[in-house]
This record gives C-alpha cells, structure tokens and sequence, in this order.
C-alpha cells in the first residue's frame, strides 16, 4: 500500500547539533529549556503515526473523501485529454502518479524560466507538495496530509517521473506569493499546461485582494486568471477549516493561447520588496551567488 509505506518511512526531524563540546548545552541547561515556555515538545513517531492513520480512515468514510476525489478526477480527466493521454480508465492514466517532496537537482537553476519538453509515451503525472504544516502538532495540516496519502493510494502511485512530465501541485492554504513564483517559474504555454494546482482558489483570490495591489505583487496570479479553469472542493462542516477556499486548478491550452503576447512577455522575477502581508521568508541576501531560500 502506497500511503503505508509512505507512513512508515516518516521520521521526525531534529535540529543538527555542532560537534564542538564548547557549544552543546549541558544536560541542565537543555532540560532546563525544555520546559521554558513555548519550547516545542518531543515528538512521539508511533503516536503521529497513528493519528495519520485515523485521519486517513476517518476520510475515507467520510461523504466529503469521494464528493473531493469526483471533483479531482474531473480536472485530471480534462487535463489528460489536453495532453492527448492514452485512452483508458483514469486509474491507469494516473498510475505513475509520485510525490515528490522537493524540486530535484535537475530542475532549472533560479532566476530562469523552464521550457518544458513534450511528454512521449505513457502518461506519468509527478506530484509535488508545498505548504503541509506541523501535522505532528496541527489537526488541520494531518488531515491534508491524510488526504494527498489517500490520494495517492487509490492513484496507484508507482515509478518516480522525469522533469518535464504533467505535474499536480498540492499546496493547500499556502501564501499567494507562493502561488505567484510557482507560475513565474512555469511561465510558458507548454509547462502550463502540464500542470494541475490544489490549492487555493484563484477566483477567491481575486475577488478578495484590490485589483492594484493583485497587480503589483501578484502579477503571475492577476493574469492568468483569465487562463485557468477551476473546480471547487465540496464544503462539508466536519472539513470546513482544513479544505474551504480549496479549489483544482488546470490550464487549458486553448484560453492560454487566447492570451496576449506582452502576457507571455512579461517574465520578471518577482520581488515583494513593498508587500508588507508577504506570507513566504524572503531572501534578505544581495549576493547573487548565495543559494536561494525560495526557489518557488
């Protein structure tokens, strides 16, 4: 089982300690900031483990797991005949759906825009996730990460895929600029319309920041607006707080190429330097060969 595996190759991460005795703590002194107010609390594995699982089987028998998994698999069935994917049931056109944790090494330095080559053969959709929080701690963020599991099991996640194949982006109640450098960095017709993004509706984003200031700081977001197509999650009261505003999103090739040509033009980088609600770390370095904290 996919998401079991998953599960069981979880480990909790802890800060790296210095080698040098002069800068470890003494046992005192650690258990001492241990108990201080705000300190983060030892994570027990087995205990998180657990509570993943219960999510994901509380999910699973829940009416809003396959009203959200319909209106998944909408998007995709549309999104594969895009890419003109081999006929067949979407279990098997999504077979070789894999998460992928972070960009890969071969992905384009920061700074440039990809040009995505076409996608032969079989379809293989990679999966790559951004913005899941502290689901050791958080109820909210396990139920995302119980749900994109689950996902990813009744896909048949199998063979990891190559750069430049269709790619589903979960990023649930993540910061607009967030949004706005992932579409930066797939600036092209082609890489648009390879990808699906789960997260935050585009359209609620519109309707709820000032035009001008849309523009300003989300310029990737206030354009293509007018070139995406979305799906809104079902809104049930047992997942109000964890999926609402949720949405899936595609790029359909023929609204893209409806698009003016100064809209594809335009491929500055964003910087954020006047946006004082910027919910993403900024790098506060000048040196252009120091490595970037954002690359998307």
């Amino acid at each position: 089982m996919a998401a079991a595996a998953a599960l069981e190759a979880w480990q909790a991460a802890s800060r790296r300690r210095r080698r040098s005795a002069a800068m470890r703590p003494r046992r005192r002194e650690a258990a001492a900031a241990a108990r201080a107010p705000g300190a983060q609390p030892e994570v027990d594995g087995g205990v998180v483990l657990r509570r993943i699982q219960e999510a994901r089987e509380d999910l699973l028998i829940s009416d809003f797991w396959s009203s959200a998994l319909e209106t998944v698999n909408r998007c995709l069935r549309k999104h594969l005949e895009q890419l003109k994917a081999p006929v067949g049931p979407l279990s098997e056109a999504i077979g070789s759906l894999h998460l992928d944790s972070s960009p890969g090494e071969s992905d384009v330095a920061p700074g440039s825009v990809p040009e995505e080559t076409p996608v032969t053969g079989s379809c293989r959709l990679k999966c790559v996730c951004y913005g899941i929080g502290n689901f050791a701690t958080c109820v909210i963020a396990r139920n995302q990460l119980a749900f994109l599991l689950l996902f990813l099991e009744k896909c048949q996640e199998g063979k990891r895929s190559v750069y430049g194949e269709p790619t589903v982006f979960y990023m649930l109640h993540c910061g607009t600029a967030l949004y706005n450098n992932l579409l930066w960095r797939n600036w092209s017709i082609d890489a648009l319309s390879k990808m699906v993004i789960v997260g935050n509706s585009f359209r609620g984003l519109e309707e709820r920041l000032l035009t001008r200031i849309l523009q300003k700081h989300y310029p990737y977001v206030a354009k293509i607006v007018k070139g995406v197509e979305e799906l809104a999650f079902p809104q049930t009261s047992q997942y109000t707080d964890v999926f609402n505003d949720t949405s899936v999103h595609w790029f359909p090739v023929q609204k893209l190429t409806q698009l003016s040509t100064d809209t594809w033009a335009f491929r500055e980088e964003p910087d954020y330097q006047d946006c004082e609600d910027l919910e993403i770390i900024r790098n506060k370095t000048e040196d252009p060969s120091a490595p970037d904290l954002n690359p998307l």
